[in-house]
């Protein structure tokens, strides 16, 4: 029998319940990839990380319960989060290797946790499919963009916390759907929406905000931003624009921490 550590935390919260869950469980070596799915189907969670020390830091991988991926920021804070905190670990960055997007790095300061991501440009779409309004329930928006995803600009925060999507009329999209606006109390607020996933609504979505950032940087003129996603649980982001890279700051807060045994 194998026992692995099992570490749940909510991402992007300092508070228990609010932010994103996300599972963590540090490895010594990688297990055969149908174990790990096993694994993350049986934890439930949005994705569970996986992450084994090499010599420059650790390799990092992430499981929905449907399969690999190749990017997720939630996750990504929620396994840093486990190493400095619980596993003695002394400097104030992170090296992640992956494999799809190269090195991650994750640095400390206080109770604050810095991801350094790729940016990721979002084209402008000029005539935007009806199913995209449609599923949504509105009827136009301030701009459509598509990149990774479909990124959909509304005019207020009220409009964007409003949306009562059809998650399920959204699978011939082909793509998960942002949707944001200028925020009261933030730079800007978002939600994310994900067909044909295990998850309907993301509660905070890390790997989005590689998109979002350019995007209000560009458009507010700003290069530092507050953030927040205004889902039910919600959740706060600090965020930077570095031209090709951008720094998605967050707190986290460990729920669960237990022990999975594989016979």
């Amino acid at each position: 029998m194998q026992t692995i550590d099992f570490y749940m935390v909510d991402a992007f919260s300092d508070q228990t319940f609010g932010g994103n869950a996300a599972a963590v469980c540090p490895l010594t070596e990688w297990l055969p990839d149908d174990l790990l799915l096993k694994m993350a189907q049986q934890h439930n969670q949005s994705e569970t990380a996986f992450f084994v020390r090499n010599d420059s830091g650790f390799e990092l991988r992430w499981f929905t319960t449907q399969d690999e991926i190749n990017l997720c920021g939630h996750a990504t804070l929620a396994a840093a989060h486990v190493i400095f905190e619980y596993l003695d670990y002394p400097a104030t960055e992170i090296v992640f290797t992956t494999r799809f997007v190269g090195e991650l790095t994750v640095s400390r300061n206080g109770d604050w946790l810095t991801l350094n991501f790729p940016a990721w440009s979002a084209e402008a779409v000029t005539n935007p499919p009806e199913l995209l309004f449609k599923t949504l329930g509105i009827h136009s928006a301030n701009e459509v963009r598509v990149g990774r995803d479909y990124m959909v600009v509304l005019e207020t925060q009220a409009q964007v916390e409003a949306i009562q999507p059809d998650i399920a009329g959204m699978i011939p999209l082909g793509k998960m759907v942002c949707v944001t606006a200028p925020g009261d109390d933030a730079d800007f607020v978002s939600r994310f929406f994900c067909p044909g996933e295990a998850v309907a609504e993301d509660p905070v979505t890390g790997s989005a905000h590689s998109m979002l950032i350019p995007y209000w940087g560009d458009k507010l003129g700003k290069t530092i931003m507050q953030a927040r996603q205004v889902s039910t649980r919600g959740g706060d982001l600090r965020c930077e624009w570095r031209d090709e890279r951008v720094l998605i700051g967050g707190q986290a807060t460990l729920y669960l921490l237990g022990k999975v045994f594989l016979r």
